[in-house]
């Protein structure tokens, strides 16, 4: 195999959750080579995910400056949706925003280290929840758009977590319950956001290819290189290795090698 961009994984929602590491051209199923001896070799060089120029440095987990810049999905927006700005005129790409935020979303809890609320469009749902590491979800709300999703999350996120502690989602030591949230949900929600509730009956539970790290310490492939060490689970977008953990989103964009030894 030859050095390839790094974009990350893809996660595959089955009876236990399936990996797949994408490197340049390549689409590598990893949990046949869970138990087996991962060598990951870095050669110093990023490109944008985006436009694939090379680059020192990525932005945003990925991207060179310009598209950190100039791209709307790196707009402050997107992590901050009660923030949007396509109203005053001034989105990076209304088209865009057309296919992205002005499309149905859900707003939902998850428990990934602890109950959260989140948002994410109606397609994406068990995909964000996957990424995330949670291990229970369920929609609570379905809105038209996007900023009226974040200004629901803004809302509730004065009551409960929008973040996930990765240390504890990486342990396993979730907590909270989400069917007596879903009722203090409805108890302190705003009024104008009660036409948005839907009822789910069901909590989706996802079980992960994952065992409790041995060591909780966060690989970094600009500091090491190279990471030789047996691939002992995968969580949200975390490798569990023998050795420590690696954030492969945070290395997005990185010029890698992933080779069984």
């Amino acid at each position: 195999m030859e050095y390839g961009i790094l974009y990350g994984m893809e996660p595959q929602l089955e009876d236990i959750v399936k990996y797949t590491i994408n490197i340049g051209e390549e689409k590598i199923l990893l949990n046949p080579w869970i138990g087996k001896r991962l060598k990951i070799s870095y050669n110093g060089e990023k490109n944008c995910i985006a436009c694939g120029r090379g680059i020192k440095k990525t932005f945003n987990q990925g991207y060179c400056y310009p598209c950190f810049r100039d791209l709307a999905e790196n707009d402050l927006c997107i992590v901050k949706p009660h923030l949007c700005h396509f109203h005053q005129g001034t989105c990076r790409d209304p088209q865009f925003a057309q296919n992205h935020c002005f499309t149905e979303h859900y707003v939902y809890l998850a428990i990934s280290s602890g109950v959260k609320v989140g948002i994410t469009r109606k397609k994406t749902l068990f995909k964000r929840w996957m990424d995330q590491g949670a291990e229970e979800g369920i929609p609570i709300a379905l809105v038209p758009d996007r900023k009226t999703a974040g200004l629901m999350e803004y809302f509730l996120s004065e009551y409960l977590n929008d973040k996930t502690d990765w240390r504890k989602m990486l342990k396993g030591e979730s907590n909270g319950e989400l069917p007596s949230t879903i009722e203090f949900v409805k108890d302190v929600l705003k009024k104008e956001f009660h036409p948005y509730l839907i009822e789910e009956k069901e909590i989706t539970k996802i079980t992960y290819p994952h065992v409790k790290p041995q060591k909780l310490k966060s690989l970094d492939l600009d500091k090491i290189g190279v990471i030789e060490s047996k691939l002992l689970g995968i969580k949200g977008q975390y490798l569990i290795l023998e050795d420590g953990v690696l954030n492969v989103r945070k290395h997005r964009g990185f010029n890698c090698i992933f080779n069984l030894v």
